[in-house]
């Protein structure tokens, strides 16, 4: 039976949906990537839903990486209440680096587990498995009411723990390539299958960014997968779900005119400004997929020796024309709402075409086969907001992503 009353996430009240309410995270989606498909006769679904839902432009959280925009999405809150804050932490307890992809990082409840403990049916389907235990956290498999997998890992998956036999084959299509744009098509086919036949109160299908990272929003590739995007779009709202369509950041260029990737390595900076190794750079944009941006984004912590002057080494990267805004860890706590245990003691954000990196020598970038692009930073936060439904929404800077699942429960209440 479908719920009737408010559910209570993390201190939001969402309304009980009467349809499936469905959000889509397209990672990477640079607004300009839905401009140029539009613009093109490529996507007459998404062009009949910002004529006649609401169309809106929001900003994600900084950093602008995947995790903690997912996570954000996911529980409705910022980092500083979910407490992830990268796709990767520094531990200075331990002095190691670690991925931040386990549910013992996660310090709040998801909107997907408050609906499932109200008695909802609730479905997950992301890209790569990195996110899928962090955005399944708290759901439980043995009832029929979740499900929660990965493309990349899709034939590995058991009702015990996803909520479903071997999802390729239930699908009829094959585990995709992690590097490919099957595995985002995978997500929205599976999406389409699950309202079909599962009919689930609240869905979230989440993608990768591998074409955003290969594809600028004017070639080929990035028309071809939105394109395809737009079908089962179509398919999705023909059966009536209300949906909201966001994305977790954008996309940037980041390389020089001959295609070189534009980098500046703080940790040689730091390592001649303070002796070698004595400051630890930490990029949060690295995971074990590297491949389309070499661990090279827009954003970066550092952790100081003690006794060191952090307004000194402020004042030496703010003079740097590679580098938009640097600060302390308060200044940044505050503005960017992150949690001040998982962050260094001073966070760095580069210009719109720039990287920042570690040493020169850590960064293996032979495998970027096409000019770098990336995110990470303040010029990747603004993404579309897109509900197929007419409903009263703030613009940015107030209306956030991660308002998504507000919005598709208020959308599928109407």
């Amino acid at each position: 039976m479908p719920i009737t009353s408010p559910v209570i996430a993390n201190d939001r009240t969402y309304p009980a949906p009467k349809t499936c309410a469905i959000a889509i995270c397209l990672d990477g989606c640079e607004p300009e990537y839905l401009e140029v498909a539009i613009a093109e006769g490529l996507m007459p679904t998404l062009k009949r839903m910002r004529a006649e839902g609401t169309d809106r432009l929001a900003h994600s959280v900084i950093p602008s990486f995947t995790n903690p925009n997912n996570m954000s999405i996911a529980t409705g809150r910022p980092p500083s209440v979910h407490g992830i804050c990268g796709n990767f932490l520094y531990d200075p307890d331990t002095g190691t680096e670690v991925m931040m992809n386990d549910v013992r990082f996660l310090r709040a409840p998801t909107v997907f587990s408050k609906f499932y403990e109200a008695g909802a049916r609730v479905a997950v389907v992301t890209a790569k498995d990195k996110l899928r235990a962090l955005l399944g956290a708290g759901l439980k498999f043995d009832d029929d009411r979740a499900i929660a997998f990965s493309s990349e890992r899709s034939a590995d998956t058991t009702v015990a723990e996803h909520g479903i036999d071997r999802a390729s084959d239930w699908l009829g299509m094959p585990v995709p390539e992690v590097y490919s744009a099957e595995l985002s098509e995978f997500v929205f086919a599976a999406g389409v299958k699950i309202l079909k036949e599962w009919a689930p109160d609240v869905m979230y299908l989440s993608t990768t960014d591998y074409v955003q990272h290969k594809f600028a929003p004017h070639q080929q590739g990035a028309k071809d997968f939105y394109a395809m995007f737009d079908k089962y779009l179509a398919e999705l709202d023909a059966m009536g779900a209300a949906i909201v369509v966001t994305a977790d950041h954008g996309m940037k260029p980041k390389h020089d005119a001959a295609g070189d990737p534009k980098v500046i390595y703080v940790q040689d900076l730091m390592d001649e400004w303070l002796g070698k190794d004595a400051a630890r750079v930490i990029l949060p944009i690295t995971d074990p997929y590297v491949v389309h941006h070499g661990a090279l984004g827009s954003f970066a912590t550092a952790y100081l020796p003690e006794g060191a002057d952090a307004a000194d080494i402020i004042k030496r990267l703010a003079a740097r024309e590679e580098i938009l805004e640097v600060m302390n860890k308060a200044d940044a706590v505050a503005r960017f709402e992150l949690p001040g245990d998982r962050i260094g003691d001073i966070v760095m954000i580069s210009t719109e075409n720039m990287t920042l990196g570690t040493s020169e020598h850590r960064h293996d970038l032979a495998a970027l086969n096409e000019p770098l692009r990336s995110h990470g930073g303040l010029t990747e936060q603004e993404v579309p907001f897109i509900v197929n439904r007419v409903i009263d929404l703030p613009n940015q800077p107030e209306l956030r992503n991660f308002d998504a699942f507000f919005y598709a429960t208020t959308a599928a209440a109407q």
